[in-house]
This record gives structure tokens, sequence and C-alpha cells, in this order.
């Protein structure tokens, strides 16, 4: 899983974290005191599972939130969320080994889930095993795999949660189908979005902003056909803000090389100046000149 699609993923698990929340569990409204809030412990999370073997291009998306269950005190409990979207063997241990140490850390009852966005998702596994000399265990986990979901159901649903997992089901097609197709799919849960009229502006601009930066086509044409069409549909003319968006979940903590690459994907596919760009992606103007020089000799 690429940087920026880890950002995306943590960031609309965020935004929309209810309603995620309602997709996987139908009684939510019932376990959990949704008006109270959540807490993100995404620090104590690595603090607890850090990784410093972990391949430099291994991309892992962990959450852990504190939420509160509808009793009127002080009651809570853990749920602890993995997004995976390639086949590893070593994932269900990680699942146990993350439950340890966070039961082990807390002393709360923890929930776990797998959200996994590949095309394999039916093949990984739900739960880890052990089996040793009579001693033995194991450790079942919620799993959601995007592809169990019909777009017909997925496009019915008033959970906007639904059509983040629609558009992750289009971008497992890029490369497979016409970009043009996709760019219709694309403006299809965008109409939806905005028109069902049940949501609200914040969560329509987070699952734009997951949709605008999780899709993105090879054919800067086709990315700015997709805007145009997307400020006829919301009849604003301002949704190039949803790209800036990106930049502000945590692009200071990606290396330089990523920002680069940021500062590459801003200049195919908008048409920011160098220096906004520059200011985006938190590189230096001359950066900016250097990957626009190169893109022009291309």
């Amino acid at each position: 899983m690429s940087r920026k699609n880890d950002i995306l993923w943590k960031g609309i698990m965020e935004g929309i974290f209810d309603d995620l929340l309602r997709f996987i569990f139908p009684d939510a409204d019932h376990l959990v005191d949704i008006k109270k809030g959540f807490g993100f412990l995404d620090k104590e999370l690595s603090e607890m599972y850090p990784e410093p073997k972990k391949a430099a291009e291994t991309k892992f998306v962990d959450k852990l939130v504190k939420v509160y269950r509808p009793d009127g005190g002080e009651e809570w409990f853990l749920v602890h969320i993995e997004v995976q979207g390639y086949p590893d063997k070593t994932f269900a241990e990680r699942m146990f080994r993350y439950y340890s140490r966070i039961y082990d850390r807390y002393q709360a009852p923890v929930t776990a889930l797998a959200i996994f966005t590949g095309q394999n998702g039916k093949t990984m596994p739900n739960c880890y095993t052990y089996n040793f000399l009579g001693t033995s265990l194991v450790y079942k986990y919620n799993t959601c795999c995007i592809t169990d979901y019909t777009d017909e159901d997925l496009m019915a649903s008033n959970n906007p949660f639904a059509l983040v997992v629609l558009a992750a089901k289009t971008a497992l097609l890029m490369g497979k189908k016409p970009e043009v197709e996709l760019m219709g799919r694309k403006l299809l849960i965008a109409r939806l979005l905005h028109g069902k009229g049940i949501f609200s502006k914040k969560k329509i601009a987070d699952v734009l902003t997951f949709l605008n930066n999780y899709i993105v086509f090879e054919d800067p044409q086709i990315n700015r056909n997709f805007r145009q069409q997307l400020d006829l549909i919301t009849g604003k003319t301002n949704t190039m803000g949803i790209i800036e968006q990106v930049a502000e979940m945590r692009v200071e903590e990606a290396r330089e090389e990523e920002r680069e690459e940021f500062a590459k994907s801003l200049l195919t596919e908008t048409e920011f100046s160098a220096e906004k760009i520059a200011s985006l992606a938190k590189v230096p103007l001359s950066v900016v000149e250097k990957i626009k020089e190169r893109l022009n000799q291309q």
C-alpha cells in the first residue's frame, strides 16, 4: 500500500468512523455511544508494536480507537483495525500480537477488524491459531473483504462508508478497464454521495477527499475532466481544495522522496502553480522546478 493510500485510509477512518462501525456492526448504535466521540490512539499503538525490521516499502494501515458504551457511565472498549491490501503470511499472527499487547497495556475489552482491500481478500485469514505440546489457542477477528459486496448493494446503501468501499473496488480496476470508463464510475460515486441528500457537508468532503485521491488516472486530462464534472455536480468551483486536504494529512511525516513524489503527482494532475505545489508538498521551489523540467523532457 502506497504512502498516499495509507494516509487516505487513516483519514477516512477518522472522518467517518461512526459510519464504519455501522457498516460492520449493524447494531453499532446500541453498542456504542456515538455522541461521546472517539479517541484515536495511533501513537500508543505504534509504541506498542514498533517494527524496525519492516522494509521501507511495506505499508500497514492500523488504527486503535477508544469508544464508549451507551450506559451513561465511563465504561469503554477498544477497536483495533487493520487495512490490508496484499497477501501477507504473517498477517494473522500480527493481528494476534497487536491484540496481546493492546490487552496487556489497557486491560480492557478489545474487538478487532481486518479490512481487506486487495483482489485476493477472500483468501486472507480470519483467525490466528497456535498449537504446541498440548497448548493451543485460536484468535478470531472480524473481517471485511471489499470484493464481497456487490456494486448494487453499495450504491443502494445510505451509509457513506459503503461509497468508500465502492471507490476502493473501483481502484482495483485500474489498468484493467479504460480510464474513461473508470472516470464514469468515479463520477457516479460522487453523484451518489452528493445526491442522496442525507450526509453532512463534512462527511461529503471527507469521502470526496478519499475518492478524488484514491483513484487517480495516468492521463492528466481525464483527471481535469473529472474535477470539472465534479464542480457541476456539487455546484461549486473550488473542488480543487479537496486535493489540498491530502497535503494537510501528515505530509510533514513523509520522507523527502515521498514529498517529491507527491509534488510530481500535483504537477501532472492539477493546474496549481509551482509555488503552490512546493507549499503543499513541503519541498523547495527548486525541487518542483526540476521535477517539472524532467516531465517536460519526457
